[in-house]
C-alpha cells in the first residue's frame, strides 16, 4: 500500500476526515469521519476558577511549538494508541511545513503537560494531548484557545466529544452542521504565529477569551 503524504493528509481535513491506526504497532490506517463531532466553541471555554488558580501558580507556563516532537512522542507514549510510526512521520512533517502545532505547559522548566493538532485555514484539529500533573492539558488547551482567538480561527475541532471536553465547554454538533462550519473556515485566514512561538502566554492574552467562570 503506498503510503500517505502530508497534501493527502491535509486534503482529507479538508474534506472533514481524520486518520487513525489501531494501535503504535499496525501498519493500517483507518479514516474517520463521525456523525456526530466534538468541537468546542471558541468564545464557550469553561475555566473553572480552580483552574485559573492553578495556572497562577509559581513556575507555570504556557508556550507553543518549543518542543512539537516530544509533545507528538509523549501523546503516543501510553498502553494504548493510535499514533503509529506513519502517523509520527506524518505529522513531523506538517509541523515542518507550518500546518502541525504544540501547545506545551510547563512548571519549573518540566514538560508538565501538552496538545498538538493541525491548522488549516481558519480551522485548527485538536490531535491528541497528556497531562504529567493535575491540569496540565486543561492549561495547554486554554492556551490554544487564547492563541486562535488572538490569530482569527472560527473552528477548533475536537473530533469526539468526551467527558473531559465537555466539561471545558466542548459540543457536539451533526455531521452536516459541521461540514457547513468547516466549509466556512477554511476560506478564511489565520495566523498561529500572532504570538511569538516560544514566549509564555501572558495572563493578559488569556483575557482576550469569552469565558465562562464558575
Amino acid at each position: 500500500m503506498e503510503r500517505l503524504t502530508p497534501k493527502v493528509l491535509l486534503y482529507a481535513y479538508a474534506s472533514g476526515v481524520f486518520p487513525m491506526a489501531e494501535s503504535a504497532d499496525s501498519d493500517e490506517i483507518f479514516w474517520f469521519n463521525p456523525e456526530n463531532r466534538g468541537v468546542l466553541p471558541l468564545d464557550g471555554l469553561h475555566i473553572s476558577r480552580s483552574l485559573k488558580k492553578a495556572m497562577r501558580a509559581q513556575g507555570i507556563k504556557i508556550t507553543a511549538n518549543r518542543c512539537f516532537e516530544a509533545v507528538l512522542a509523549t501523546c503516543a507514549d501510553r498502553d494504548e494508541t493510535w499514533i503509529n510510526e506513519e502517523i509520527t512521520a506524518l505529522y513531523t512533517e506538517l509541523h515542518r511545513i507550518g500546518h502541525a502545532h504544540s501547545v506545551e505547559v510547563w512548571r519549573n522548566d518540566t514538560l508538565a503537560g501538552g496538545l498538538y493538532g493541525v491548522s488549516l485555514g481558519a480551522a485548527f484539529f485538536g490531535e491528541s494531548m497528556f497531562s504529567h500533573q493535575n491540569n496540565a492539558s486543561k492549561m495547554a488547551l486554554v492556551g490554544l484557545v487564547a492563541r486562535l482567538n488572538l490569530g482569527g480561527y472560527k473552528l477548533l475541532d475536537m473530533q469526539f466529544l468526551t467527558p473531559h471536553l465537555a466539561s471545558l465547554g466542548g459540543v457536539e454538533i451533526s455531521r452536516e452542521a459541521y461540514q457547513a462550519r468547516l466549509e466556512v473556515a477554511l476560506k478564511i485566514p489565520s495566523d498561529f504565529s500572532r504570538l511569538k512561538a516560544t514566549d509564555p502566554y501572558s495572563l493578559a492574552a488569556l483575557s482576550q477569551l469569552s469565558t465562562q467562570t464558575s
